[in-house]
């Protein structure tokens, strides 16, 4: 299975975010340790991407882009569907990334960014009561995922191994 470009693709930068609605992909390469977040919402067939880089904004003390980070990028990317005629309540999240790109001594304590971004998506997830429909996450692989508004189908490319749909 190979994945086709598609003419209404969207791409989705490290650290942003993009909604869109019917008959538009959005996608995001690089996912090392950054974690994709896809949020949908199936009866409305919109639904946004968001490529985060850290889990916690608190741990800085300047913040001059909300949407890299997990505890304050998902909560936009939800109030701009909300926006877009998408209800919360219907709203289905997929996780994607968030692996371990560094190894050796001390890299579990030292670069764990990937576990604590997909940690904290998830907890930022369920505190808005978000239901987190799939997940391709951990692991050392670099993704490259793929948001299908229509469907809500994403799909994530990782080099050697074939297409995984979730």
């Amino acid at each position: 299975m190979q994945v086709a470009k598609n003419i209404n693709d969207i791409h989705v930068g490290i650290g942003e975010y993009k909604i869109a609605g019917k008959h538009h992909r959005l996608v995001t390469l690089g996912l090392g340790s950054c974690v994709g977040v896809s949020l949908w919402d199936p009866l409305v067939r919109v639904g946004g991407l968001l490529h985060i880089m850290l889990p916690n904004s608190k741990d800085f003390s300047r913040i001059n882009k909300p949407e890299k980070y997990a505890d304050l990028g998902i909560p936009l990317v939800i109030r701009d569907l909300l926006k877009h005629g998408a209800v919360q309540s219907r709203i289905l999240a997929k996780l994607v990334g968030g692996a371990q790109m560094f190894t050796g001594a001390g890299a579990n304590q030292l670069f764990n960014i990937g576990e604590r971004n997909i940690q904290m998506s998830r907890q930022i997830l369920k505190d808005m009561s978000i239901k987190i429909a799939g997940e391709d996450v951990g692991g050392n692989k670099g993704r490259t995922m793929y948001l299908d508004i229509d469907t809500g189908e994403v799909m994530i490319r990782t080099i050697g191994q074939s297409i995984k749909v979730i």
